[in-house]
């Protein structure tokens, strides 16, 4: 059963524009382009209107939100969103960027039925922001939507990826330090992104398409209590020699499944020696819940063991340094992913 859809205009006054503004648009017949989930964020579209991968004749059709209280800043906010014709980017560039120059695409969860874009999405703006760091909220096409998660949503995060890169210069970001973060469904799009770089690359050389020669390449990515990735189920796909880092955490016990499929990306990683690959599966905890406190159990301590693996790789050194990160990407390459 889909969440029950609440509107809460007294409450939130960006979500008046949410709903409002882009309604007018499709009313006209324009594509419905969604207003910021939170003040000052910049929000694009991931593909131009008559793109081919689209479904031309939704695009004016508006996205359904549900809003609720108690987000990691109090009040209230968007909690989740559906109907997802018009794939997009929210972006949230941190004031203190020029010290990094990082950016974190997050790929929210939702067993693609939903997109949780509050507590795996926005959440993490004002966290990442902290150091530095700049966010973008993907929001991505779902299944219950009429679409495929391995290739539409999958393409919505290559394309992503190559948006944030294509705007390093108008954002004053680094491009070697674009990497996508999924959780659960949403890390069943960041795990092909670190392996299918290429074949994307290859499939979508439109010399028509203005993001064709930008790379679509991650140079991180992260797996929180992540759903089956291309691994599951004895899958072989190849690891490519330029395979990006890897972040991975998970409860154990208490989330078995994704335990495991936490571990079948792990393992054949370890097994080639990909490095800096750091995977965490904690004794105790649950499914889900972005960065709550859980009580106080380790597993709530996940995010901040993600930035000291990200300060460690190099990430948060200046804009324009070589990081650790890719000079052992480049080792292993050179060694042709042995």
């Amino acid at each position: 059963m889909f969440p029950k859809i609440i509107v809460r205009l007294a409450l939130l006054p960006f979500f008046v524009a949410a709903v409002s503004s882009p309604a007018a648009r499709a009313q006209a017949g324009a594509p419905f382009v969604p207003a910021p989930m939170l003040p000052g964020g910049i929000v694009l579209p991931l593909y131009p209107s008559d793109s081919p991968l689209l479904k031309r004749e939704r695009l004016h059709e508006e996205e359904k939100y549900n809003t609720t209280s108690g987000g990691v800043a109090g009040g209230a906010r968007v909690q989740s969103v559906i109907n997802i014709h018009n794939p997009s980017i929210e972006v949230h560039l941190a004031g203190g960027r020029a010290s990094n120059g990082a950016a974190v695409i997050i790929a929210p969860g939702g067993g693609h039925r939903i997109l949780w874009v509050g507590p795996e999405g926005g959440d993490f703006a004002s966290f990442f922001a902290n150091y530095g760091v700049s966010t973008v909220i993907l929001r991505n096409r779902l299944r219950v939507d009429g679409y495929e998660p391995t290739t539409d949503a999958v393409n919505d995060a290559f394309q992503a990826i190559r948006l944030v890169r294509a705007n390093v210069a108008k954002w004053k970001l680094d491009p070697a330090k674009i990497g996508i973060v999924g959780f659960s469904a949403g890390a069943e799009l960041a795990a092909p992104a670190a392996l299918f770089f290429e074949e994307f690359a290859r499939k979508n050389d439109n010399a028509a398409d203005p993001l064709a020669k930008v790379s679509p390449r991650p140079d991180f990515i992260g797996l929180i209590y992540p759903g089956p990735t291309p691994f599951a189920k004895g899958a072989t796909p190849a690891i490519p020699p330029n395979v990006p880092p890897a972040f991975i955490a998970s409860a154990g016990a208490g989330d078995r499944v994704h335990a495991v499929w936490a571990n079948e990306y792990f393992t054949p990683m370890l097994v080639a020696g990909v490095p800096n690959v750091e995977m965490h599966i904690y004794g105790n905890g649950g499914h889900g819940g972005g960065m709550k406190f859980r009580d106080g159990i380790p597993f709530g301590t996940w995010h901040e063991r993600f930035v000291e693996w990200f300060r460690d790789l190099g990430f948060m050194d200046k804009p324009g340094t070589v990081t650790k990160a890719a000079k052992d990407v480049a080792a292993f390459a050179t060694k042709g992913g042995k």
